[in-house]
């Protein structure tokens, strides 16, 4: 999800909900900490140089339960984040903590945002020789006639 989605997304809505992969929401109370650009410059396995850029928001829990992330604040620190930082339309990446902070992905269904999960991959796979996943082939017994147990066909 693009920031561009987020402020549009925002903009229909009374509160914000933010609901993690195993369905449950961060509790109501969470504050938005951070809104920033993250800046990734590396070389991958394979020798290519690659530049990734994203923008973060770190969400945290404090024990202040009286006061809630209203929809047209977030999109204020937005905007100001936008002209203060320079902050591109680019996909959204969260930070939560869990048993250690976890970066997420971000989604919408209409009603709340949605952290989704992430995964690591090799970028050059062509370059450190791992092979491309076989497709999985069912096999029926039908292709090799009717077998049964004791049917001296094994």
């Amino acid at each position: 999800m693009r920031l561009s989605e987020v402020k549009s997304a925002l903009n229909s809505l009374e509160r914000i909900g933010f609901q993690l992969p195993d369905g449950s929401l961060v509790p109501g109370h969470f504050h938005v900490t951070e809104v920033g650009k993250v800046t990734k410059h590396f070389i991958d396995c394979g020798g290519t140089v690659r530049n990734e850029e994203v923008v973060n928001f770190q969400l945290w829990n404090a024990d202040d339960y009286d006061h809630r992330l209203h929809p047209e604040k977030l999109v204020h620190i937005i905007e100001l984040s936008e002209k203060t930082l320079g902050l591109p339309d680019a996909e959204i990446e969260v930070e939560y903590q869990g048993e250690t902070i976890g970066k997420f992905g971000l989604d919408f269904d209409g009603t709340n945002f949605i952290l989704t999960t992430k995964e690591t991959d090799c970028l050059a796979k062509d370059q450190c020789g791992i092979p491309a996943e076989k497709p999985k082939v069912e096999v029926s017994s039908s292709q090799f006639g009717a077998c049964t147990p004791g049917g001296n066909c094994c």
